[in-house]
C-alpha cells in the first residue's frame, strides 16, 4: 500500500491551524490570536502547530450551549 493510500484509510485526528481556522471561520491573524491567548489548544511538534481534532469538536460543542 502506498503512503498515499495509507492516508486516505486513517481517520485523521489533527488539523492544521489553516484547516482549523477554515472550520471555525477565522481569519489568519484571529487564527494565531486565538492560539496565543489559549482559547484553541494546539500540540507544538517541532516548528508545526496541529489543532486535535478532538479538543476542536469539544470547543464547538461548547459553543452551541451558549448560543
Amino acid at each position: 500500500m502506498s503512503a498515499q493510500g495509507t492516508r486516505e484509510t486513517i481517520e485523521r485526528v489533527t488539523y492544521t491551524v489553516e484547516e482549523a481556522r477554515c472550520l471555525l471561520g477565522l481569519g489568519r491573524a484571529s487564527a494565531y490570536e486565538a492560539i496565543r491567548k489559549g482559547e484553541i489548544p494546539v500540540l507544538h511538534i517541532g516548528r508545526r502547530l496541529l489543532v486535535p481534532r478532538k479538543a476542536l469538536e469539544r470547543l464547538l460543542d461548547g459553543q452551541q450551549g451558549e448560543r
